[in-house]
């Protein structure tokens, strides 16, 4: 926050040392962590402007609710949305409740109305998945839109694996020589370092070997398996504006993003009888919670086809 004071010594040593618990303990991934660091030193930010001076960690923990009210309308006041309001509220109290314990105070009034204190409401996103048929035909259209054959292979190749098994565009494109070929199964390593086993279609060992035989760049083990066009690891970005022109040629909205892809391939495994902690265990998310946002999707695509096949008098 601009013109706030600078965080006493203690805070901004605690705050680091906080930090390197998510990663170390709890496996938090880097993006994850600057996000958390963002959100709790705009609070102790705040809270020293309030105050008139840098806080230690026991004025913190000793924090009323009026100081906490005014942090968040300070928020909301700047433009924070209440779902990333909900998330820096979060992190805040995260970061209390571990100074708390740290210091024997879990139980005192300030930390305990701070860690009471509620998120704003905000309506969950829910996913913008494909249909089936958008879905292969998108992964067509990457092909036939690229300039030449071996990046067209590429895109369909990395969309298949989007589709197919599930992963995030970060995930597809972090894999090496060493994965291929494909085999029936997959290890991968997504977000906060969690690893989990994901299952290979036959399709997708298809295009990853068209996409192999046809691309220009030896694969080694210890390189990319997607390369772009001068043979480094290919920009996640590419993929997005290979999407965004096959959307625009297939009448498709926006939101068919490369995680929209990674979203029909949730939605359409729960529509045809997945079981959801199979599915979260094949998304690698960490809480049924997120995983459930799917039933959600469901539900509205049944309302859809329910009032269309039954419209009102």
């Amino acid at each position: 926050m601009t013109g706030a004071p600078a965080l006493s010594p203690a805070l901004a040593q605690a705050l680091a040392t906080w930090l390197t618990h998510l990663r170390a303990l709890d496996g938090a991934a880097a993006n994850t962590l600057t996000a958390y660091g963002r959100d709790v030193s705009g609070f102790l930010g705040f809270l020293a402007l309030h105050r008139g001076g840098p806080q230690g960690i026991a004025p913190l923990l000793d924090s009323g609710p009026a100081d906490l009210r005014a942090w968040m309308a300070h928020e909301r006041g700047r433009g924070l949305s209440a779902r990333s309001l909900a998330r820096a509220l979060s992190a805040v109290k995260g970061f209390i409740a571990w100074a708390a314990e740290r210091e024997g105070l879990a139980d005192g009034a300030g930390a305990t109305v701070l860690l009471s204190a509620r998120a704003p409401k905000f309506r969950r996103k829910l996913p913008r998945p494909l249909t089936p048929e958008a879905a292969g035909d998108m992964i067509a259209a990457v092909g036939d839109n690229a300039r030449d054959d071996w990046t067209g292979a590429r895109d369909a190749a990395v969309l298949t694996l989007l589709y197919g098994c599930g992963l995030r565009i970060s995930e597809a494109l972090g894999l090496t020589g060493a994965d291929y070929p494909l085999p029936q199964v997959l290890r991968i390593t997504g977000k906060g370092g969690k690893t989990r086993i994901v299952p290979v279609l036959p399709v997708a060992q298809r295009a990853v070997a068209h996409y192999a035989a046809l691309c220009p760049f030896e694969i080694t083990r210890g390189e990319a398996l997607f390369r772009g066009t001068r043979g480094g690891p290919l920009n996640p970005r590419l993929i997005a504006r290979a999407m965004e022109l096959a959307r625009a040629g297939l009448g498709l909205p926006a939101t068919a993003t490369p995680h929209a892809m990674r979203h029909s391939f949730a939605t359409h495994l729960l529509a045809a009888g997945g079981d959801l902690r199979a599915i979260q265990e094949l998304l690698g998310h960490a809480s049924l919670s997120t995983t459930q946002t799917y039933t959600a999707v469901d539900a509205a695509r049944l309302m859809d086809i329910y009032e269309n096949a039954h419209p009102r008098a």
